[in-house]
């Protein structure tokens, strides 16, 4: 049903647990593939994306066209993009199923996008404040944090042109869909403290 996109470079050591967490996905029965985008890795990135069985596209340097690429070799129905250190917690392949069920079933399909609530690692008051401020402008830019997740028809992502090239690229994805249209999922994933891991270029919010 949904082929997941990873955009990485020297990811291996946040990718192990975000990969893991994938496997309900595939036990749930709607994970077709994963596609790791590279733009250079020089770690074992290449290497784990081999155990665990991910398509590896290597050596993509623009942000953008390394996800449309990604994009274009997902063999499922629905695309979710994913960042290297989102890890989706328990249930999310039950909730993305039912969201699934639910817009095919209202004629929606074609043009349904969804992401999902955002949880931040770690305790006491800067995680949550940061729980707090993604909500806020999630809910009045509609504009979900970079590794939030953004799951969309295959269709509706190539009718609408899919990642525009360059550094932007997922903030002007997000501005071609409107921030009218994106569900937020029942479902979290998970995200590091902003600063706690090395910042991708295409993750690097406005």
């Amino acid at each position: 049903m949904i082929s997941i996109v990873i955009p990485t470079q020297n990811s291996e050591r946040q990718l192990v647990p975000t990969l893991a967490a994938l496997v309900q996905g595939v036990t749930g029965g709607i994970l077709r593939d994963v596609i790791l985008a590279d733009g250079g890795s020089s770690d074992d990135t290449a290497a784990i994306a081999d155990a665990a069985g991910c398509v590896f596209l290597p050596g993509i340097n623009d942000p953008g066209v390394r996800l449309r690429q990604g994009a274009a070799q997902g063999r499922g129905r629905w695309l979710l993009f994913l960042s290297p250190a989102s890890i989706l917690e328990e249930g999310w392949a039950r909730e993305v199923s039912s969201f699934l069920e639910m817009v095919e079933r209202c004629g929606m399909g074609d043009r349904a996008t969804a992401t999902f609530r955002l949880s931040v690692d770690g305790y006491g008051f800067g995680p949550r404040l940061g729980e707090a401020v993604a909500a806020a402008r999630l809910a009045v830019l509609g504009r979900p944090r970079p590794g939030q997740g953004l799951l969309i028809s295959k269709r509706h992502y190539e009718r609408i042109g899919g990642h525009p090239a360059g550094l932007a690229a997922e903030r002007r994805l997000i501005a071609r869909i409107g921030r009218r249209h994106i569900h937020v999922l029942r479902a979290r994933v998970l995200l590091p403290v902003p600063g706690s891991v090395p910042a991708d270029p295409e993750q690097a919010g406005p």
